[in-house]
């Protein structure tokens, strides 16, 4: 009898520190920015360099990631601007990222994000995602991982002044073509969490690429000692989904059309990929 006592109470602590699994992950985001090309009035070999160097900095980030079995936050580490010396000091801000929260548990994924200081919140059903899982193994850091891979279609052309603001929003040309999205997972982390909206895998996702950014865990402290809280963002107006690529669409539209009205010794109009 007290054997059998024994037993049913360790396997309840067990039981109960498998339910409250947590941890924090740092990764670091790389994007290739593929052709480049600056051009307007004033535009000389030399500021188009600095421009180019300056873009290939803002595309380098860093990310925390607290999770549990059920939910998790994404969210970017804010890092100050590098700019003085005389230099060219550049802001640059793409649609997308802010804080991005995942509940495995009621399929739902919230982003609070930010354009043109206009702050929304897309609330929307977490997509399941159809991942194909593949032989290969490799190490990071300590874990050892599995590869898995997803093919996402290329979205239909939507129809635009002259397919401008299209050019505009997928400015690293990304969804112009078929992606192979290529992650890295560790059953010895067993959360089916990871970066951004990637998940369900069995097990962290500890690296993603998608052909022009690159996603991968740098740190990892699993169950530290003081609880981690993941909040639900609340911030902005909210929105779907649909309902926010819209938007985004009609702004930089807006955006556009007041940039041809500048002068062309004040324009520079930068390209990037196809």
């Amino acid at each position: 009898m007290k054997k059998y006592v024994i037993y049913v109470a360790l396997l309840a602590v067990f039981s109960g520190r498998a339910q409250d699994f947590q941890g924090i992950a740092t990764y670091e985001s790389k994007t290739q920015m593929g052709e480049f090309e600056a051009e307007g009035g004033n535009i000389t070999p030399e500021i188009a360099a600095m421009v180019k160097e300056q873009l290939s900095k803002s595309f380098e980030k860093k990310y925390t990631l607290r999770f549990n079995k059920t939910a998790s936050i994404y969210d970017e580490e804010k890092q100050l601007s590098n700019g003085g010396g005389g230099g060219m000091d550049m802001q640059i801000n793409f649609a997308g990222g802010g804080k991005q929260y995942k509940n495995l548990k009621d399929k739902v994924f919230i982003t609070e994000t930010e354009i043109y200081d206009k702050e929304f919140l897309i609330k929307d059903s977490l997509s399941k995602l159809e991942w194909k899982l593949e032989n290969e193994t490799k190490k990071i850091g300590n874990y050892t991982c599995y590869k898995a891979t997803i093919k996402i279609d290329k979205k239909p052309d939507t129809p635009d002044e002259d397919g401008k603001a299209a050019k505009a929003i997928n400015i690293l040309g990304a969804t112009n073509k078929d992606i192979i999205i290529t992650a890295w997972y560790t059953p010895e982390i067993p959360v089916s969490q990871g970066p951004g909206e990637y998940w369900g895998l069995p097990g962290l996702i500890l690296e993603v690429n998608d052909g022009s950014t690159s996603v991968l865990c740098s740190k990892i402290v699993l169950n530290p000692k003081e609880k981690i809280e993941i909040t639900v963002p609340k911030k902005g107006k909210k929105v779907t989904q649909t309902e926010f690529a819209k938007i985004l669409e009609e702004k930089t539209n807006d955006m556009m059309k007041m940039e041809e009205g500048g002068s062309d010794d004040n324009k520079m109009i930068i390209k990037i990929g196809g």
